[in-house]
């Protein structure tokens, strides 16, 4: 009998990963990470300790809290004000996978003598006949959660289930529904853990100490000034609504320059951008290319894109550039660029460093 952790977030998905891993035959031990604390007590989203335990009681698993408040402070909140301070729109989730919840879940593997790490992600992950490992999306796309996993390593992915690739949101709650879990019909978390309320700019004022930019100006491509902003960290790329500025026509924030503190605005064709620019590269279906190699793709720019087809090329050791067939909207740079093969399996990833626009 194999041995598995099974990350717990005290929700429906992680619940039925759980039962469904006991029920092929795994010796399933339920763990939740501690990652978050709000000023009132309250955990993250991804941490409801009270519904996982219920969870591991309903299911007769051994179940274990482990703390990282510490590890998710430094490596993934600090990093995400930071990002936001320097006119990035960052993708926390996508870091904290590989940093936090596989690097952790690994570790109490080890501790726990677990063959395999699992959890409720809709995605599957799939050995090539090249001897890598990949992530490829769901069955059903509505839930496909494919993009949030780029960045992990192949060691991670070698010791890594998720039973619900092929399940749709309704199969899952349905199975929860019948195996008695309490949770079946628990909503869905729809924000970043640690921003309970979506305010991200609340929340940075609240913990930037004070460092946050102040207002400045809204301006044209040419530099021309349109109006006033009321701080960098209120806005990102694409954003059209809740800019307090009218021109009498549909106008889109097209940069964010920190350095001058300016937010630089356009249309909807000067916003377009014909490729991006990507670094903190991670592969996972093919090696790192080579300097020049250029490999066919499907890119999505951010969770919600739809992916359109690209080249990417290796132009550094560290750096690749995606030119896409046709151009894409709203690139914001710090979001996470994921390539995918035309099964559905990622090739690899990046954070958007710069757009470079078609005007």
């Amino acid at each position: 009998m194999k041995r598995v952790i099974v990350g717990m977030s005290g929700g429906v998905d992680s619940a039925v990963a759980a039962y469904l891993l006991k029920k092929e035959g795994y010796e399933v031990i339920g763990v939740t990470l501690r990652s978050w604390v709000s000023s009132d007590g309250e955990d993250s989203r991804c941490c409801e300790i009270d519904d996982a335990r219920q969870t591991a009681q309903t299911l007769g698993i051994e179940y274990h809290v482990f703390n990282c408040v510490s590890a998710f402070d430094d490596k993934i909140i600090k990093a995400f004000i930071d990002d936001y301070l320097h006119g990035l729109t960052p993708n926390p989730c996508v870091i904290c996978n590989r940093e936090i919840k596989w690097e952790r879940m690994l570790y109490y593997a080890n501790v726990l003598q677990a063959d395999y790490v699992a959890t409720g992600h809709y995605a599957s992950v799939v050995k090539l006949g090249n001897g890598r490992y990949t992530v490829c999306k769901a069955g059903h796309s509505e839930k496909d959660q494919a993009y949030m996993l780029y960045r992990l390593s192949q060691e991670q992915l070698a010791r890594t289930l998720m039973p619900l690739g092929p399940y749709s949101k309704q199969e899952v709650r349905a199975i929860a529904e019948e195996a008695g879990i309490s949770v079946a019909s628990k909503p869905d978390s729809q924000e970043i853990c640690f921003v309970t309320d979506g305010d991200y700019a609340e929340f940075i004022e609240e913990h930037a100490d004070g460092k946050t930019p102040p207002a400045g100006n809204f301006v044209d491509g040419s530099g021309k000034v349109l109006g006033r902003h009321k701080g960098i960290i209120h806005y990102t790329v694409g954003q059209r609504k809740g800019l307090g500025i009218s021109l009498g026509h549909p106008i889109f924030i097209k940069k964010i320059c920190a350095d001058t503190n300016e937010i630089v605005l356009g249309t909807a064709e000067e916003i377009r951008c014909k490729g991006i620019v990507c670094r903190d590269l991670n592969f996972m279906s093919i090696p790192d290319p080579e300097p020049g190699e250029e490999v066919r793709c499907q890119a999505k720019v951010r969770y919600r894109h739809a992916g359109q087809p690209a080249v990417l090329s290796k132009v550094s050791a560290d750096r690749v550039m995606v030119t896409f067939d046709e151009p894409v909207r709203s690139a914001a740079p710090g979001q996470s660029a994921v390539f995918y093969d035309d099964e559905g399996c990622v090739i690899g990833g990046g954070i958007i460093e710069e757009a470079v626009f078609d005007k």
